[in-house]
């Protein structure tokens, strides 16, 4: 084994204080990664030009134009059409919900980012939880899991596979086609699903959320959803006199109805009040519940009902106004603090009608309970102001916001765009990157998403933390470094079959994608299992295809944007994750190095 040189250790050096960082998380990860982007050519292990080249990668191009066609996708409402039809096909069967959710979940994840595709269906999930009396626990993990091996399932599906070709170029490496992997991925997905239908018993968790009585302030109906419309109602003249002022909190708490929307003396609308402002003499007042509860509050607050909407006829209709469900985000900066304490009706101007969280609908005291990942928070307010709530990335939004421009015909133009990118793929073989690009463009032009929209769709974290690690990868490549430690690992291992060796390097994938990031872990492995793979007269690609497969493998622990999302709504804990985890990532690896043995004859 040669010895090593200066170059090689700086590299070493880099690498362990990356992965380190990767793991404490000191400092963001994509920091890190730009960081170690102006690093390297200070240390010249890399050119300047080298050092940004990651920048203007196939991989980052074809990323940006991914997630932008996803984000055309979702404000049609495009994708969100299929949530219907598909619960409606599961009927009332655990195991054909958990089929029919995740085969979707898992096609949409295909081809956008899969914590969109998650997030889309937490919503209806938990209303067919209620409603058929199946634990969340039961469901959640199975179509988490999907959403990840639904991502193994085109070149395209997560970020590891787009970086795939970028890295296989520096070898000189033939690159894989967009549906390459697809029968790869489409066994991964199938042996998932199954596992759960047919272990599901042995290796879900009992959550303790599972058997527990309803808590204090949950409602739920038979249908899992608020029965719900808006109402007018009129206070009496006389409404404030001999008695203790009323204020919008006050109807909340008493009747479980929500007001959204008031006139406050002599004649000024206000839509989404303040749970402060007090209720005048003389005024209508715009109510969202349950047409009982409306009656209720009429009969004991001694109100006029009125037949239909006069005064805010035009505020509350379905082209001024609406109703939507967000989930809150991993990484958000309202989980943990409390509706009240964000002010969060006088800042954003929506008024927060239920919470959902785990197996129940809270509607009295919302206002008071921290925030949690994968809570559910139903929504009232103008097309306006939720579309600037949706603006700000703390909450994922199940359905589009649609405000004036954005007109239902557009999905046809979205699904139009999506076509022409994967047909310039399949049939003229141009640059992916080209093709997305294309594709993202296309509804650019043809206004399913404005340009600041789409610049606002990208999360530019996942950009520079490619455009930072790329560079690495190169040094680590240039400077012999991978191939040191390639040899040392086969010197390690000893003579091994082809086969062997693909499980051994998936291994390593499996376990970096747990403790970095999967975009970090393909970076590192990609160049050091090309070297392995050459030294040992295995074929390269297959080397570096079982890295970038292996890599989505992310199942024990919930790192994963998906897990940490569903792990809240689900109950679970870290063990939960540990139990079903180690049984999917083994039933992963043996599926995924079966089906390359198979396809590919090695």
């Amino acid at each position: 084994m040669d010895a090593l040189n200066l170059d090689m250790i700086l590299v070493l050096v880099t690498i362990a204080v990356a992965v380190f960082l990767f793991i404490v998380e000191w400092i963001r990860i994509d920091v890190v990664a730009i960081l170690i982007m102006v690093a390297l050519p200070l240390m010249g292990l890399v050119t300047p030009k080298e050092a940004f080249c990651g920048l203007s990668s196939n991989a980052v191009v074809s990323i940006i134009a991914v997630i932008i066609i996803g984000a055309g996708l979702d404000k049609t409402g495009l994708v969100n059409n299929l949530v219907t039809p598909v619960l409606r096909v599961a009927g009332n069967s655990t195991s054909r919900i958990i089929t029919a959710i995740s085969v979707t979940v898992a096609g949409i994840s295909s081809f956008m980012q899969n914590i969109g595709a998650a997030a889309l269906f937490l919503p209806a999930i938990q209303r067919v939880s209620k409603k058929l009396k199946i634990p969340m626990s039961k469901l959640l993990m199975p179509i988490g899991f999907s959403a990840i091996l639904g991502g193994t399932m085109t070149l395209v599906g997560c970020s590891p596979l787009i970086l795939l070709n970028d890295l296989m170029a520096q070898f000189n490496l033939k690159p894989f086609g967009l549906f390459d992997v697809t029968p790869i991925g489409a066994a991964l997905v199938f042996s998932g699903i199954t596992c759960f239908i047919l272990l599901g018993r042995w290796i879900l968790p009992k959550t303790e959320t599972d058997e527990a009585e309803p808590k204090a302030g949950s409602e739920a109906s038979d249908d899992g959803d608020t029965a719900a419309d808006i109402y007018e109602l009129r206070t009496p003249k006389d409404y404030t006199h001999y008695r203790e002022p009323v204020t919008v909190g006050d109807l909340r708490e008493r009747y479980l109805v929500n007001v959204v929307a008031i006139v406050e003396p002599p004649d000024y609308k206000i839509v989404a009040p303040p749970s402060t402002m007090q209720v005048h003499s003389g005024v209508s007042v715009g109510v969202f519940g349950p047409k009982d509860a409306i009656e209720r509050l009429a009969k004991e607050e001694d109100l006029e009902l009125m037949p239909q909407l006069e005064v805010f006829a035009e505020e509350l209709t379905d082209q001024e106004s609406g109703t939507v469900e967000a989930v809150v985000a991993p990484r958000s900066d309202l989980v943990g603090r409390t509706l009240k304490e964000l002010e969060f009706d006088a800042r954003y101007q929506v008024t927060p009608i239920s919470l959902g969280r785990q197996d129940e609908t809270y509607l009295s005291d919302i206002a008071n309970m921290p925030l949690r990942v994968g809570d559910v928070l139903e929504l009232h307010g103008t097309w306006k102001r939720l579309q600037y709530l949706h603006q700000g990335g703390s909450l994922l939004f199940t359905m589009p916001v649609e405000i004036e421009e954005l007109k239902k015909d557009k999905a046809v133009f979205a699904g139009f765009w999506l076509a022409v990118a994967l047909i310039m793929v399949i049939v003229f073989k141009i640059n992916l990157s080209v093709c997305l690009m294309t594709g993202a463009l296309g509804m650019i032009v043809t206004r399913v998403i404005t340009i600041d929209d789409a610049y606002h769709a990208v999360d530019w974290r996942t950009v520079f933390l490619l455009a930072g690690l790329i560079p690495l990868g190169m040094a680590t490549e240039k400077t012999g470094t991978a191939a040191w430690i390639a040899n040392g690992v086969l010197q390690g291992i000893g003579p091994t079959s082809p086969i062997v060796l693909i499980g051994v390097i998936a291994l390593l994938a499996t376990f970096f994608t747990l403790v970095i990031s999967n975009v970090g872990a393909t970076v590192l492995l990609v160049p050091l299992a090309i070297n392995m793979a050459k030294a040992s007269g295995l074929d390269p690609r297959m080397a570096a295809l079982a890295v970038g497969l292996a890599t989505s493998n992310s199942f024990i622990l919930p790192t994963h944007q998906v897990n940490a999302l569903y792990m809240g709504p689900g109950g679970y804990r870290s063990t939960d994750f540990m139990k079903a985890g180690v049984v999917m990532s083994v039933l992963f690896l043996v599926v995924m190095v079966t089906m390359m043995s198979v396809l590919y004859g090695i």
